[in-house]
């Protein structure tokens, strides 16, 4: 049975023309592009394979291909495919053979087709004789300055990995500097809007004024200690500051006051309650600045004198 194919195939490529290929047109120019016309009239039996991108087209570069389908009458077949190339080359005449791939069972076989020769045109002038002088220009030509974009963002990367290194380096000193600038900031207006509480309470012995200035004395050990005592009740915050003596008798002088409406003749209750509320406050926060390594004398405040607005 393979010999039979064998011998079928033999006969229809021994019927077969050549492969032919030609350029559609005579001339080209230096990078034009130019069609390339590969065509073959073969048996239908035959397995014909038209060469691709990877084949060798040299002097020629390839640029696309274009095929078409076969067509076969009385059982003839015609293949054809249109090459586009082009040239860089400086030859005057230049020549491009391609071949056909016939397969013939396990064998292959090439089809070389005849030689397809096309003319370079010149597009440059050519003078007989001497070659002219050229004549020398020396004189600078002036060039606006560009911005150094590499030398600028290298720098620019370079001051960011300083920064970065200084921050990881001294991070811990710089969030505690921070904090204790945050601290300095909010016991000054503490003790600036309690003095302000405390000075409207004297003029005119309003309750509320007394509760207001309890409260902003919660909420300033609050944020100072990250400890929410806003919510406790007097019990509850002298057990939490371990039964604080001067925490102890203030809050209940203040209750007294406030609950049980207790106004003593002087102001010398009231007026103690609202010193060891502010004096313990200001021992907090020089123990948290301690903490923090700041020296007791720098974190020491004075009582600022506030007008009532």
């Amino acid at each position: 049975m393979l010999l039979t194919q064998l011998a079928v195939a033999q006969s229809e490529l021994v019927a077969s023309e050549a492969p032919t290929g030609r350029f559609q047109r005579p001339t080209v120019r230096v990078g034009e592009v130019v069609d390339y016309e590969l065509s073959y009239r073969h048996g239908a039996t035959l397995e014909v394979i038209f060469p691709d991108s990877a084949a060798d087209f040299s002097p020629f570069e390839y640029v696309g291909r274009r095929y078409y389908l076969t067509r076969t009458r009385q059982g003839r077949s015609l293949d054809r495919a249109v090459y586009r190339l082009r040239t860089f080359a400086l030859d005057s005449v230049q020549t491009l053979v391609l071949p056909v791939t016939v397969l013939s069972g396990r064998d292959t076989l090439l089809l070389p087709t005849a030689p397809a020769r096309i003319r370079l045109v010149r597009t440059a002038p050519t003078s007989a004789g001497e070659a002219p002088v050229l004549r020398q220009n020396l004189q600078l030509m002036p060039v606006e300055p560009q911005f150094n974009y590499p030398y600028w963002l290298a720098g620019t990367g370079l001051l960011l990995l300083l920064v970065g290194a200084v921050v990881l380096g001294f991070r811990r000193g710089l969030r505690q500097r921070y904090r204790r600038y945050r601290l300095r900031k909010n016991h000054a207006y503490f003790l600036a809007q309690y003095a302000r509480h405390v000075e409207r309470f004297t003029l005119s012995r309003s309750l509320t004024n007394m509760e207001r200035a309890i409260t902003l004395w919660k909420n300033y050990l609050s944020t100072l200690e990250d400890d929410n005592i806003t919510s406790l009740t007097t019990r509850e915050i002298v057990a939490h500051y371990q039964n604080d003596a001067d925490v102890s008798l203030a809050l209940r002088l203040a209750d007294r006051v406030i609950y049980g409406n207790q106004f003593s003749e002087d102001d010398t209750e009231t007026d103690l309650a609202f010193e060891l509320l502010r004096n313990f406050a200001e021992r907090q926060y020089t123990h948290v600045l301690r903490q923090l390594g700041e020296p007791a004398a720098l974190g020491a405040a004075r009582r600022p004198t506030t007008p009532v607005a």
